[in-house]
C-alpha cells in the first residue's frame, strides 16, 4: 500500500516530521517518512537548503489529515502573542493566505481566519471550500513555456547526448501533487509527446554512437 503514498508535508528536520507522524498515526492514518537528504555531507557543498524530510500518506487520507492538523492548532490560537507577524497583515494579505493555503502552514492558515473574524469579516466553510476549489483549478494548470527545453532536447538528442534522455523523460513523465493528494502531469499533452519523442531519439542516438565508437576501436 505504501507504494501509493504521496508527499503530504515537508520538514527541515526529522524531529518535526516525526511529530506529525505521531499525530497522524494516533488518528489511524498510516504514514511513511521519506528523505531527500543528500548522501554526501554538505560540508563540501556549503548548503543544507535542500535537506527535506517528508511525510507520505495515502491520497485518500489527505482531507482527513488536513482536518486533524487544523484541529491540533485550535487550542493554541488564544495563546499567541499579539506581536505575531500576521496581526500586522492587511485584510487583503490575510485573504491571500486563505486563497493560497497550500503555501502556508496550518497554524498561519487558521490564525488568518481568526484575525479576519475578529475584524468583523465573515468566514464560513462554504467560502473556504470555494477558495480551495478555485486554487486547485489554478494549480492543476500545466506548466507553460517548455519550448526552450524542447528545442534543447531535440538538439542534444540528435547528437547522442545523455542529457537529452533526461530532458525527454522529465517532460514526458513528470507529475506534481495537488493539495488534495491528486497526482497529475506537470506538462500539457503536446509537451509530453515532444518529451517522449526526445527520449526515444536520445536512446537510439546514444546506442548508435556507442556502437560506432566500439566499431572504430577495432
Amino acid at each position: 500500500m505504501a507504494e501509493n503514498f504521496t508527499s503530504f508535508r515537508n520538514f527541515p528536520t526529522l524531529n518535526q516530521a516525526k511529530e506529525l507522524e505521531f499525530l497522524l498515526n494516533k488518528n489511524n492514518i498510516e504514514t511513511e517518512i521519506g528523505s531527500n537528504v543528500p548522501p554526501v555531507d554538505t560540508t563540501f557543498s556549503g548548503s543544507s537548503l535542500q535537506h527535506q524530510y517528508e511525510i507520505k500518506i495515502d491520497p485518500s487520507d489527505f482531507a482527513k489529515a488536513e482536518l486533524i492538523l487544523e484541529e491540533s492548532v485550535e487550542n493554541i490560537m488564544d495563546e499567541i502573542d499579539k506581536d505575531y507577524y500576521l496581526f500586522g497583515f492587511t485584510d487583503e494579505e490575510l485573504y491571500d493566505i486563505l486563497i493560497k493555503s497550500d503555501e502556508w502552514n496550518v497554524f498561519d492558515y487558521k490564525l488568518a481566519q481568526k484575525i479576519l473574524t475578529e475584524r468583523g469579516k465573515v468566514i464560513d466553510i462554504d467560502m473556504l471550500n470555494s477558495l480551495k476549489k478555485e486554487r486547485l483549478k489554478i494549480l492543476a494548470q500545466p506548466e507553460e513555456n517548455q519550448k526552450p527545453w524542447i528545442i534543447a532536447g531535440y538538439l542534444l538528442a540528435f547528437v547522442g547526448g545523455f542529457l537529452a534522455i533526461l530532458i525527454g523523460y522529465s517532460l514526458w513523465t513528470s507529475k506534481k501533487t495537488l493539495p488534495n493528494g491528486q497526482r497529475i502531469y506537470s506538462y500539457k499533452a503536446q509537451d509530453r509527446n515532444h518529451g517522449k519523442t526526445i527520449f526515444y531519439i536520445g536512446i537510439i542516438a546514444a546506442l548508435f554512437f556507442s556502437t560506432l565508437s566500439l566499431l572504430t576501436d577495432f
